[in-house]
């Protein structure tokens, strides 16, 4: 009965007869089977490749792999498919392979590396349908999408609030467990994002590469460069529901939505004083501390917030920038002119 079997030799057929056959078998990742015969001649080596056999030994192989993959020792963590697994293990072992060519920055997928080459040529080949604004990625388009959809299937478990994209969800539950895994190398300061450790990293450096077109102001965050550019365009995208001002930073109109609300969520745990805005808090946290970190360069005078100092600095400049209508008389402090407007001085000529 003949055998289902191709075989494929190196070099020419020797007599069957004067070979002394030791069979050794190697199984490899496609299903081939490697034989060696050896002889007192030179060694022949056959390849013999069983088809009946490729497919199941191919799957039985990629099984094992997958088995292996839901036993992953590091972290317990298990994959669908054995090359998920290896990508993953690139996590723990710090292995990035793939470089770029232009600066050299290294990842650990090919796919990523692809991505950041478009920041090289500046290819953003997906588009927005509404605004027609122009992304790398296809991720990234879609989570723009949910701007104008309103879309934010990213819930919360804690407080219920709603993200539209999962990087935002991750990093706002780190509000409720308190976690800041970046940390700063050189002062241990600690964030709950790698973007605001970033940022922070330029207050040591000095750094700051956003830099304003119109007046050449420069900011160490991107994000602060937009909102000073609102200072020349005039823009005022956040506006109040309740009474239609409007403002030129987000956090600015929820602050100001506090006034309608009366919500003031930031409470000092020295006195039960709560305040609207964080900033607040933290100025009136120093009258316990005593704290007066804000310093008069012209006469070494102290204080506990800046508002503060830039009022005291008027003393030396003769600055007077608060001007009454009616007489034209000028004040340093708006709590002047304010006075001067409240005993109606005009009226009493």
């Amino acid at each position: 009965m003949e055998s289902n079997v191709k075989e494929e030799t190196v070099e020419p057929n020797l007599d069957e007869s004067s070979v002394e056959k030791t069979i050794v078998k190697d199984f490899n990742m496609v299903g081939e089977t490697t034989v060696k015969e050896e002889n007192l001649e030179p060694s022949v080596e056959k390849i013999i490749v069983k088809e009946e056999t490729m497919e199941s030994n191919m799957e039985s192989n990629m099984d094992a792999l997958q088995m292996s993959s839901s036993t992953f020792h590091l972290c317990g963590k298990a994959f669908s498919q054995w090359r998920y697994l290896l990508i993953h293990q690139r996590i723990h072992t710090g292995e990035k392979p793939y470089s770029c060519t232009e600066c050299n920055k290294s990842f650990s997928q090919q796919s990523s590396l692809k991505l950041h080459q478009k920041i090289h040529t500046g290819e953003k080949p997906y588009t927005c349908d509404e605004c027609g604004k122009c992304f790398r990625d296809k991720a990234n388009l879609r989570a723009h999408q949910r701007i104008h959809t309103g879309e934010k299937p990213y819930q919360c478990s804690e407080c219920d609030k709603s993200f539209s994209q999962l990087g935002y969800l991750q990093q706002h539950e780190r509000v409720h467990t308190g976690e800041r895994p970046y940390v700063c190398g050189d002062c241990d300061k600690a964030f709950k994002n790698q973007c605001d450790l970033n940022a922070h990293k330029r207050t040591h450096t000095g750094e700051k590469p956003y830099v304003c077109g119109d007046c050449g102001k420069s900011f160490r965050q991107g994000g602060s460069l937009k909102v000073h550019q609102r200072v020349h365009t005039g823009e005022k995208p956040y506006v109040c529901n309740d009474c239609g001002m409007a403002f030129t930073q987000g956090s600015a109109l929820r602050s100001h939505q506090r006034l309608h609300t009366g919500e003031k969520p930031f409470p000092c745990p020295d006195c039960d004083k709560t305040f609207s805005r964080n900033d607040q808090l933290q100025a009136h946290q120093r009258v316990h501390t005593g704290e007066k970190p804000f310093s008069c360069s012209e006469c070494g005078k102290s204080f506990n917030n800046t508002s503060n100092l830039h009022q005291h600095k008027r003393i030396h400049t003769g600055e007077k920038p608060y001007c009454c209508p009616e007489c034209g008389r000028t004040f340093r402090l708006s709590t002047g002119l304010k006075n001067h407007n409240f005993y109606d001085l005009h009226n009493m000529q």
